[in-house]
């Protein structure tokens, strides 16, 4: 994990994952350059890397325009691909939106990339959702690949692209499929990011948790600290069998126990149940826990943050920060659902309610 005076690239660096990656690249020595267009939605904040912005250097562009930034790809010792969209229900309603960001943004970057700095060593944020409905429990990658919705769709084309570039020699990419991530530095101003988001939104708005359906749905999140490792480690991996890992929590828990977690955290009230809305119930995948098992025996790597202590820390860094995240007044996040002119517009928060 030698990053000290290495040239990095993260894509999507303006991100939650991607800034806490870039905090902690400065902080091993690495010289590292963003690329983040910050679209609408997708979870961007140039607050994000307040700790580090005099030591890393950002080009506001999008990857489909990465001839723009050609020659700092083609010094790149690393790069980590973080840009996408990860709203499931967003991309049911806008496949197409989806589809560009996902799919067509990612081939055109790793053609470039192919052009630029044939071989380079590329790390990409993949997704659990690519399994659908699992068939068992833990999931593990040798799974069937049976996405429910577009973005799972979508995210899987762009692994496939890494995937064959890397057997035809034109790059070195390692595909990483994380469950659901949280921690400091989520888009709290983006709604339908996550029900963990929309978690941490409410209760630092002082409102109730809801949760849908039954509650028993099981979930393993992993803490962000913990999937930073587990690129850091991806970034410099030699002489593995694999190229795809799992990446989940260190444990599996229900809705219902999350929420209470949570709420516990936050000193609120206690949760309550809400029937499914439809749209969400169609893309829902039930219970889901990963098998580390491969990552664990190839990368050395296990998570280490529990929900309760991660959910806490979490609590605590928007606490001292929220106008930087949480817009206040009368208007709230944005909504990444384009009207007919393809604008984003500011949500009232009685519309991030039903959202939520």
């Amino acid at each position: 994990m030698n990053y000290r005076g290495l040239n990095v690239l993260v894509t999507g660096g303006l991100g939650f994952i991607g800034s806490n990656l870039t905090l902690r690249l400065v902080e091993l020595g690495a010289k590292v350059t963003i690329v983040d267009p910050i679209l609408p939605g997708c979870g961007g904040n140039a607050c994000n890397i307040d700790p580090v912005r005099e030591s890393v250097r950002v080009i506001g562009a999008d990857i489909s325009d990465a001839a723009q930034f050609r020659d700092t790809i083609a010094a790149s010792d690393v790069i980590f691909n973080l840009a996408g969209e990860i709203s499931h229900l967003h991309s049911m309603h806008f496949p197409e939106r989806d589809l560009q960001i996902n799919t067509v943004a990612q081939l055109r970057f790793l053609l470039e990339c192919k052009a630029a700095a044939r071989g380079v060593r590329i790390v990409y944020a993949g997704t659990r959702q690519v399994y659908g409905k699992p068939r068992y429990l833990p999931v593990d990658e040798g799974h069937s690949i049976e996405p429910v919705d577009f973005n799972g769709v979508h995210k899987y084309a762009a692994t496939q692209y890494h995937r064959m570039l890397t057997r035809t020699g034109d790059l070195d990419a390692y595909m990483l499929r994380l469950t659901n991530v949280y921690g400091p530095r989520m888009a709290l101003d983006a709604v339908c990011q996550g029900f963990l988001s929309t978690y941490v939104r409410r209760l630092l708005l002082g409102q109730p948790l809801e949760i849908y359906g039954d509650g028993r749905q099981l979930r393993d999140p992993v803490y962000v600290d913990d999937v930073v490792q587990s690129f850091l480690i991806a970034g410099r991996a030699q002489g593995t069998i694999s190229r795809s890992f799992n990446v989940g929590g260190p444990e599996a828990l229900s809705l219902a126990e999350l929420a209470r977690l949570a709420a516990s955290a936050a000193g609120a009230p206690e949760p309550v149940l809400r029937p499914f809305p439809d749209d969400r119930k169609n893309i829902d995948i039930g219970s889901y826990r990963t098998d580390n098992n491969r990552i664990g025996r190839e990368l050395d790597w296990s998570p280490r943050v529990r929900f309760a202590d991660g959910i806490r820390r979490t609590l605590d860094f928007y606490r001292e920060r929220l106008p930087h995240y949480l817009p206040t007044g009368d208007v709230g996040p944005v909504c990444n659902m384009p009207e007919h002119s393809g604008a984003p517009r500011r949500l009232t928060y009685a519309e991030v309610a039903r959202h939520s």
